[in-house]
């Protein structure tokens, strides 16, 4: 799955919109849905077969502090759609699109909060110096909490959950005001809105925003309402505290029973997105954290941590690159989503080598790069990683549902992954560094393994053990030779097998054939009852 900021990834090719765009104004700058729909074969031509786009309800209008509500996370009213990005027929149109090319719409949606600010005069020190009367259709205070403010410095160890679930986000000069999810006819608006959004614009799964931020028995019928995949954002480092929202709540009481409801389908993997980005963005970083947190999500998750979504980058954090320049060190963090038990997710401008630190700067113009596709070595590792793992999946029907292991290495430098029929040695020792990995008894003796990113080969030992090593710090995705033909089919005239990457592969999966990602995660949701 992509994850687009619907501002920044295209244009559409009819308007004048979408010359030079500057971060640092935090503007519009003209990205659209009709956009989107006019570049999907840059999407599709990397292997992936969904997009997850930016919220797309009408956000405030005015110029704030803080800049436009190009983002989509700035409501103002939950019945319209934000003109920014296009008409009502114009987001029709790229659902149909999608779905003709067999892919899926994700669409991030906010239901924790709406945005207003601050009346002319006042100071902020009620809720009432805030301005309400153009929400829709919350038009005044009565239908949020009381005004208290969320500590953001303190974070979940130290913050009560009755805070984090009813004070606001945002401060005086942006407030994200905090509907009172309590109340049941702004529960009732909020289900019947989301069910009525779903199907009226095609929409095949939903992000949800600020799910921590909202009592955990609100997300059962709202899940129930929406009737589509949904992954959940909890920002939290803490295995233990994400693993509340994946796991069955009745009337708020967590339970083990099926005649339960999720509090959300699957979450965003952020536990194992710091250790990764710690981890790999530096050869002086520990890769053990990462591999321990990975191991207590499976331990501990409703369905270990196969849905969970993996990700490097995205909106609300920096760009891996605006860390290191090492190639191999960007490259063997890619690879960690593809190759384990999640479903992967990539922020545009990935495969384009983007370099943006924080908010705003890590929200480019993908126009800026000109859709450049050759000449792109994170462009082909994205389509080889894609290809490799569709290809796992539709060769072995329980790879899916089959938990990695780790194969335990004699430095914190190394990671070997056991996934059938893929075998993957990750390093953070960089392009000048050298790593050898061990790894005994996964295969039989007197086998051949080709890895799929560069083709080369290894021999088993006649112990059945593999050793590989590598000068140059570079990942690798090995499979059997047998298997691997399909990514290097010939030698050409250096000896170096040619890459064959884009395979779209079909997937089996409980009998049933269904493209990966949002598919392969709905009948995973469902797969376990039948």
């Amino acid at each position: 799955m992509v994850k687009l900021v619907t501002d920044r990834f295209a244009v559409s090719n009819d308007t004048g919109f979408g010359g030079y765009c500057d971060t640092s104004w935090r503007s519009y700058c003209g990205g659209s849905w009709l956009g989107i729909t006019q570049h999907l074969d840059y999407i599709q031509d990397m292997g992936f077969d969904a997009i997850w786009i930016s919220p797309i309800v009408e956000n405030i209008g005015d110029r704030t502090f803080y800049g436009d509500a190009y983002h989509g996370f700035w409501t103002k009213n939950i019945s319209s759609l934000n003109p920014h990005f296009g008409t009502p027929d114009d987001l029709k149109d790229l659902a149909s699109a999608l779905h003709a090319r067999g892919m899926y719409l994700m669409v991030d949606v906010v239901a924790n909060h709406l945005a207003t600010t601050l009346r002319p005069g006042t100071d902020g020190s009620s809720s009432d110096d805030f301005d309400f009367s153009g929400l829709w259709p919350f038009s005044s205070s009565s239908y949020f909490h009381p005004i208290c403010w969320f500590g953001w410095l303190q974070g979940p160890e130290y913050v009560g959950q009755l805070e984090q679930e009813q004070c606001w986000l945002g401060d005086k000069n942006v407030a994200l005001v905090d509907l009172n999810t309590e109340d049941p006819k702004v529960v009732a608006t909020m289900y019947d809105w989301i069910s009525a959004l779903v199907k009226d614009y095609g929409i095949d799964g939903i992000r949800i925003d600020t799910v921590k931020h909202i009592r955990k028995d609100f997300w059962p019928g709202f899940l129930e309402a929406a009737g589509v995949f949904s992954i959940g954002e909890v920002s939290t480092q803490d295995v233990g505290y994400m693993t509340e929202y994946t796991r069955k709540y009745l009337f708020g009481v967590l339970l083990l029973m099926f005649m339960s409801a999720d509090v959300v389908d699957s979450v965003i993997d952020y536990p194992a997105w710091f250790p990764l980005h710690r981890g790999f963005k530096s050869t002086q970083g520990s890769l053990s954290a990462l591999v321990d947190v990975a191991t207590a999500a499976q331990k501990s998750y409703k369905q270990g941590s196969f849905m969970t979504g993996s990700f490097l980058e995205n909106h609300d954090v920096p760009r891996f690159q605006s860390a290191t320049d090492d190639l191999s060190l960007v490259k063997n963090a890619i690879a960690w989503s593809f190759v384990t038990d999640g479903i992967p997710i990539l922020y545009y401008g990935q495969e384009q080598g983007y370099q943006g630190y924080l908010d705003p700067a890590n929200r480019e113009a993908l126009w800026l790069s000109g859709y450049q596709t050759s000449d792109k070595p994170l462009m082909d590792h994205v389509k080889i990683l894609n290809s490799a793992r569709k290809f796992a999946i539709s060769s072995n029907s329980s790879f899916l549902t089959t938990p990695m292991s780790f194969i335990p290495q004699d430095t914190d430098k190394l990671i070997a992954i056991s996934k059938p029929p893929l075998l993957t040695l990750l390093t953070n020792v960089g392009r000048t560094g050298s790593a050898t990995w061990k790894v005994p008894g996964v295969f039989n003796a007197s086998q051949e393994l080709i890895d799929v990113l560069t083709c080369t080969g290894y021999a088993i030992d006649q112990d059945a053990s593999l050793t590989v090593s590598c000068n140059d710090g570079s990942p690798k995705i090995l499979m059997l030779s047998e298997a691997a033909k399909h990514f290097c089919p010939k030698h050409d005239a250096e000896g170096v097998y040619a890459i064959r990457g884009g395979h779209r592969g079909e997937v089996q999966l409980y009998g049933k054939t269904m493209p990966e990602t949002i598919g392969i995660a709905l009948r995973m949701l469902f797969g376990w009852l039948v």
